[in-house]
Protein backbone atom coordinates (compact mmCIF):
# COMPACT_ATOMS: atom_id res chain seq x y z
CA UNK A 1 0.00 0.00 0.00
CA UNK A 2 2.87 2.63 0.86
CA UNK A 3 4.14 1.95 -3.09
CA UNK A 4 0.93 3.85 -4.28
CA UNK A 5 1.66 6.71 -1.69
CA UNK A 6 5.12 6.99 -2.89
CA UNK A 7 3.92 6.90 -6.17
CA UNK A 8 1.82 10.05 -5.42
CA UNK A 9 4.71 11.88 -3.80
CA UNK A 10 7.20 11.43 -6.92
CA UNK A 11 4.25 12.43 -9.20
CA UNK A 12 4.11 15.56 -6.84
CA UNK A 13 8.15 15.90 -7.07
CA UNK A 14 7.49 15.78 -10.98
CA UNK A 15 5.41 18.33 -10.70
CA UNK A 16 7.34 20.96 -9.17
CA UNK A 17 4.77 20.31 -5.51
CA UNK A 18 5.98 18.82 -2.19
CA UNK A 19 6.61 15.37 -2.50
CA UNK A 20 3.74 13.92 -0.24
CA UNK A 21 1.63 11.18 -1.41
CA UNK A 22 -1.91 8.99 0.44
CA UNK A 23 -3.89 6.56 -0.63
CA UNK A 24 -6.83 5.78 1.28
CA UNK A 25 -8.14 1.65 1.22
CA UNK A 26 -10.45 -0.28 2.33
CA UNK A 27 -9.33 -2.78 5.12
CA UNK A 28 -9.33 -5.70 2.23
CA UNK A 29 -6.46 -3.66 0.24
CA UNK A 30 -8.77 -2.40 -2.31
CA UNK A 31 -7.85 1.06 -3.18
CA UNK A 32 -10.33 3.94 -2.77
CA UNK A 33 -8.46 6.82 -3.24
CA UNK A 34 -5.05 8.52 -4.27
CA UNK A 35 -3.38 11.83 -3.79
CA UNK A 36 -0.42 13.98 -3.45
CA UNK A 37 0.53 17.17 -1.78
CA UNK A 38 -0.81 19.74 -4.75
CA UNK A 39 -0.30 23.35 -2.57
CA UNK A 40 1.95 24.45 -4.82
CA UNK A 41 0.25 22.47 -8.36
CA UNK A 42 -3.05 24.62 -7.42
CA UNK A 43 -2.49 27.07 -5.22
CA UNK A 44 -4.64 25.39 -2.96
CA UNK A 45 -2.85 25.24 0.75
CA UNK A 46 -5.85 23.03 1.95
CA UNK A 47 -4.52 20.59 -1.01
CA UNK A 48 -2.69 18.19 1.14
CA UNK A 49 -2.03 14.34 0.59
CA UNK A 50 -4.37 12.84 2.67
CA UNK A 51 -6.68 15.48 2.20
CA UNK A 52 -6.60 14.52 -2.27
CA UNK A 53 -6.34 11.33 -1.57
CA UNK A 54 -9.60 11.53 1.04
CA UNK A 55 -11.27 13.32 -1.83
CA UNK A 56 -10.40 10.94 -4.79
CA UNK A 57 -12.10 7.89 -3.08
CA UNK A 58 -15.57 9.78 -2.82
CA UNK A 59 -18.09 9.78 -0.55
CA UNK A 60 -18.72 6.57 1.85
CA UNK A 61 -21.38 6.14 4.60
CA UNK A 62 -18.57 5.46 7.07
CA UNK A 63 -14.47 4.93 7.00
CA UNK A 64 -14.30 2.93 10.47
CA UNK A 65 -13.36 0.32 7.69
CA UNK A 66 -10.53 2.44 6.05
CA UNK A 67 -6.56 2.89 6.15
CA UNK A 68 -4.91 5.99 5.29
CA UNK A 69 -1.78 5.39 4.09
CA UNK A 70 0.75 8.35 3.65
CA UNK A 71 4.48 8.83 3.07
CA UNK A 72 4.78 11.58 5.90
CA UNK A 73 2.65 11.60 9.42
CA UNK A 74 0.17 13.72 9.01
CA UNK A 75 0.33 17.12 9.86
CA UNK A 76 -2.90 18.47 12.39
CA UNK A 77 -4.97 19.32 9.46
CA UNK A 78 -4.93 15.64 8.02
CA UNK A 79 -4.90 14.05 11.45
CA UNK A 80 -7.93 16.19 11.82
CA UNK A 81 -9.83 15.08 8.76
CA UNK A 82 -8.86 11.30 10.12
CA UNK A 83 -10.70 12.05 13.22
CA UNK A 84 -13.30 13.96 12.00
CA UNK A 85 -14.63 10.85 9.63
CA UNK A 86 -13.50 8.25 11.92
CA UNK A 87 -10.60 6.92 9.67
CA UNK A 88 -9.81 3.24 11.50
CA UNK A 89 -5.98 3.20 10.76
CA UNK A 90 -3.30 5.60 9.72
CA UNK A 91 0.01 3.87 8.11
CA UNK A 92 2.89 6.40 8.08
CA UNK A 93 6.08 6.22 6.02
CA UNK A 94 8.02 8.27 7.80
CA UNK A 95 8.19 11.14 10.61
CA UNK A 96 11.84 11.65 10.27
CA UNK A 97 11.68 15.04 8.35
CA UNK A 98 8.10 16.00 10.27
CA UNK A 99 5.97 14.89 13.13
CA UNK A 100 2.43 15.45 12.87
CA UNK A 101 -0.23 14.44 14.93
CA UNK A 102 0.06 10.96 14.41
CA UNK A 103 0.16 10.03 18.37
CA UNK A 104 -2.50 11.58 19.37
CA UNK A 105 -4.54 9.94 16.53
CA UNK A 106 -3.53 6.67 18.60
CA UNK A 107 -4.58 8.08 21.72
CA UNK A 108 -8.14 8.28 20.69
CA UNK A 109 -7.70 4.95 19.34
CA UNK A 110 -6.70 5.31 15.46
CA UNK A 111 -4.33 1.97 14.99
CA UNK A 112 -1.22 3.53 13.85
CA UNK A 113 1.51 2.04 11.98
CA UNK A 114 4.92 3.99 11.70
CA UNK A 115 7.19 2.41 8.94
CA UNK A 116 10.41 4.47 9.08
CA UNK A 117 10.57 3.79 5.30
CA UNK A 118 13.87 5.17 4.11
CA UNK A 119 12.90 5.60 0.62
CA UNK A 120 10.65 7.89 2.44
CA UNK A 121 12.86 9.79 4.56
CA UNK A 122 14.95 10.57 1.55
CA UNK A 123 12.68 11.65 -0.82
CA UNK A 124 11.07 14.73 1.54
CA UNK A 125 14.28 14.73 3.10
CA UNK A 126 16.72 15.82 -0.09
CA UNK A 127 13.41 18.48 -1.33
CA UNK A 128 13.53 20.00 2.09
CA UNK A 129 17.26 20.30 1.82
CA UNK A 130 16.73 22.26 -1.60
CA UNK A 131 13.66 24.36 -1.25
CA UNK A 132 13.62 24.80 2.38
CA UNK A 133 11.62 28.24 1.73
CA UNK A 134 8.81 26.15 0.21
CA UNK A 135 8.38 23.63 2.77
CA UNK A 136 8.24 25.84 5.92
CA UNK A 137 5.80 27.26 4.10
CA UNK A 138 3.94 24.26 3.72
CA UNK A 139 4.11 23.52 7.36
CA UNK A 140 3.22 27.27 8.79
CA UNK A 141 6.61 28.40 9.53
Amino acid sequence: MLSVAIEEARLGLDEGGIPIGAALFDRSGHLLGRGRNRRVQDGDASTHAETSAFRDAGRRRHYRDTVMVTTLSPCWYCSGLVRQFGIGAVVIGESTNFTGGHEWLAGLGVEVVLLDDPICVELLGAFIADHAELWNEDIGL
